[in-house]
């Protein structure tokens, strides 16, 4: 792999690239706009990262244009790439010196090269040619690409300054608006083939709909602020993510498996089927079945604490809030290891009798028992299991 920050030897030969391209017209300056073949943009980008070391200080701090790599966001994309839907439709942006680079508007071609016009030898080395403006991370992550095509659309600015690529840099991520993870989840809706985030979806929208649930009208599903004054104290990403530890160890991979029309494994062991109890029934397409378990579980709850759970006073108790949702949901696991029949589900009545056991009464349900954050949740879940008192 060449140096991806500029640090490699002048080449021994002349090399180029060429490739068709779309020339915009852009307040900027001109943007020439291409599809460049994952080993190529591999070969000739490097990510300009300039340290400065601060007399006052005795940390390095990044300045510049680009961010420094983060190796665990890389890793990701390493393995995300070769998912059989791997896709990057928004352009990398690159910047290439007008001495390496040139568009002949007759052809449509670009040409990019390591020697100037002119003369007969490199001056630089091909890695060395094209700064990445935007998109380091998804250029380190194709290097670990095993397929055989991956065409990547590419923004080319020939001659642009620096001070021009950094005020593109900034534009580009600071003007851009997070998709919201309620969105993303809800997106897996339209997907034509079974995933785990798909089924745990397809799951909080039913429980959600169905006026017989204790979780009806409580699921907030596309982010933001609710409207019209209701109720939505859990968010469909804290549902789904909840809910998709008991289905799968990595949903990406078994999303990725079940687009390439292979079969995921079953569970045999009982020690894995209590770490997961609704992956069988997931690779079964039982997915009805584990609806049927939260509308289980949650309803016990309701009927065991009705006042803690219908509480809506923006100060009162936390049951019915996002911690007291997760701790119920970890509770199910705990639950299950207990007293749950292996690839089917918890017997019926076992969730009543083991929470009409439990001291806890609705008042317990306060945020000075139980504090905001995880700390407050991991209480809860261990006094639901009876490790601690409140």
């Amino acid at each position: 792999m060449d140096d991806l920050f500029g640090n490699n030897p002048v080449d021994p030969n002349n090399k180029e690239f060429t490739f068709k391209a779309i020339k915009a017209e852009q307040p900027v300056g001109d943007v020439f706009l291409a599809s460049i073949p994952h080993n190529v943009i591999t070969k000739i980008a490097y990510f300009d990262v300039r340290r400065v070391i601060q007399a006052d200080r005795d940390v390095e701090r990044y300045l510049g244009i680009q961010r420094p790599l983060e190796l665990n966001r890389v890793k990701k994309l390493e393995e995300y790439v070769n998912f059989f839907d791997a896709s990057f439709p928004t352009a990398i942006i690159i910047a290439i010196d007008d001495q390496y680079g040139a568009f002949d508007e007759e052809t449509g071609i670009i040409t990019l090269r390591n020697y100037r016009i002119g003369e007969n030898r490199p001056s630089i080395a091909i890695s060395n040619i094209a700064r990445v403006i935007d998109g380091q991370h998804r250029i380190a992550g194709l290097f670990k690409f095993r397929g055989e095509k991956f065409d990547i659309p590419v923004s080319i600015f020939i001659g642009a300054d620096v001070a021009d690529q950094a005020h593109i840099f900034s534009t580009v991520n600071l003007e851009q608006t997070k998709v919201h993870k309620n969105l993303v989840y809800d997106l897996y809706s339209l997907a034509k083939s079974r995933s785990p985030q798909k089924t745990c979806h397809n799951v909080a929208v039913a429980l959600d709909k169905d006026e017989s649930c204790a979780l009806h009208g409580r699921i907030k599903r596309l982010g933001g602020a609710s409207i019209d004054g209701r109720f939505e104290p859990i968010s469909q990403a804290t549902f789904v993510e909840s809910l998709m530890r008991y289905i799968t160890a990595d949903a990406k991979i078994d999303r990725d498996i079940l687009l390439r029309g292979k079969p995921l494994q079953k569970l045999i062991k009982d020690q894995d089927i209590y770490r997961m109890p609704f992956r069988n029934l997931f690779i079964e397409g039982k997915d009805v079945k584990i609806a049927e378990e939260i509308y289980k579980l949650f309803n016990a709850v309701k009927d065991r604490w009705p006042d803690a759970w219908s509480d809506r006073r923006r100060e009162g108790l936390m049951l019915n809030r996002t911690n007291g949702f997760r701790a119920v949901m970890r509770l199910y696991g705990f639950l299950f290891r207990q007293n749950g029949i292996p690839g089917t589900a918890l017997p019926q009545g076992f969730i009543e009798q083991y929470l009409a056991k439990l001291p806890l009464k609705d008042t317990d349900f306060t945020v000075e028992n139980f504090v905001p954050g995880s700390g407050g949740e991991g209480k809860l879940y261990r006094v639901l299991s009876g490790e601690e008192n409140v």
